[in-house]
């Protein structure tokens, strides 16, 4: 609307607002606003300031102060004695702010969006918790994966028979020691389950220096990356429909996810595998990409209708909700940290039950 105003006058209004798609009512409208509707008038059988007085006094009175307007009109006419109707009695409780619900009620907190965003490798850590079907009806395996949100590498994992904190915690500190992270350079993020909100999770990070933070409560894009991975485990080629028992479950994981680290190329990292992009080799797998694509080039450049093959570039930063206002998220401390390519690459235990 504002380009139209500031156009109609040197190129005329029938033109510019077809060009824009604009009504032209719209535009007469704007520019002579309705006039401001006056003040609504008192109505004549509207209550007294005096009137209102007396029927908060009955209110408060010790006879009625716990009974609804309903009953206080119809107790008062059974006296002979008339104030005013149920809704206007509500009228002149609801002006003094004593219009309420009677009940406790459960009042939810505000809980704050997860904002988190990796340029590196263990910076940001997102984990969760699946169910596999055992054997029979209502048996469940429980997989513990811890994955970093940067380079899709799982980084611990871990399959037991029960969910609880304190399996939890020690697969947490296990990984965290085995890749060698800094204290204070790392976010640990998950949803709201037992293990993850459990207080001696909670103090088991604050030792180790992790930051912690959790999806809100029936949101289900607040963890995307470990949903993601839990998806490519449940839809693999060789994923059963059960498991006969908890060492063919944990045979199975002990082949999976050497291959989603090592050999499954994930189209979110320009179809490197979570290794190369994990311990820093992705520049060396991409140019090598690119040289085996420019030798084609020059062998039938008529093959490449877009002309000569570019190199992509992995992603600057990764995100957990970017901030909507195009600013910059909470910045996460130790960005500058480098990860150890010596230390072990993966975690895989059977939990003891």
């Amino acid at each position: 609307m504002g380009t139209a105003v500031q156009m109609a006058p040197s190129l005329g209004v029938a033109p510019v607002c077809s060009a824009l798609g604009l009504p032209r009512a719209s535009y007469y409208r704007r520019l002579r606003p309705a006039p401001e509707r006056p003040a609504r008038p008192r109505p004549a059988r509207a209550l007294s300031e005096a009137e209102q007085a007396a029927v908060l006094q009955v209110l408060h009175s010790e006879r009625f102060c716990d009974r609804s307007p309903a009953e206080v009109v119809y107790t008062l006419a059974e006296d002979g004695e008339h104030l005013c109707s149920v809704r206007t009695m509500y009228r002149v409780l609801a002006a003094h702010d004593e219009v309420r619900e009677r009940r406790d009620q459960l009042r939810h907190p505000s809980y704050a969006k997860p904002e988190l965003m990796a340029t590196g490798p263990n910076q940001v850590w997102s984990w969760d918790i699946t169910k596999l079907l055992g054997p029979t009806k209502w048996q469940y395996f429980y997989l513990y994966v811890i994955m970093d949100i940067f380079s899709r590498y799982v980084v611990g994992w871990m399959l037991a028979e029960h969910e609880n904190a304190t399996l939890a915690q020690r697969l947490i500190e296990e990984s965290y020691v085995k890749q060698g992270v800094q204290p204070e350079s790392l976010v640990l993020h998950a949803d709201r389950g037992s293990p993850m909100k459990a207080k001696t999770t909670a103090q088991l990070l604050a030792t180790l220096g992790v930051e912690r933070s959790h999806s809100r409560p029936h949101v289900s894009n607040d963890n995307p990356f470990s949903e993601s991975q839990f998806k490519t485990l449940k839809y693999h080629p060789g994923f059963p429909k059960r498991f006969g028992g908890l060492e063919d479950a944990l045979g199975y994981c002990r082949g999976f996810f050497p291959w989603y680290n090592e050999e499954h190329r994930h189209s979110g990292l320009l179809f490197l595998t979570p290794q190369v992009v994990h311990y820093g080799q992705a520049d060396e797998a991409l140019d090598r990409r690119q040289a085996t694509l420019l030798c084609a080039y020059e062998a039938h450049p008529e093959r490449f209708v877009h002309g000569p093959p570019r190199r992509p570039e992995l992603p600057a930063a990764v995100w957990i909700n970017p901030p909507k206002d195009n600013g910059t998220a909470r910045p996460v401390v130790g960005v500058d940290q480098p990860v150890t390519p010596a230390m072990p690459t993966t975690i895989g235990a059977k939990a003891e039950s």
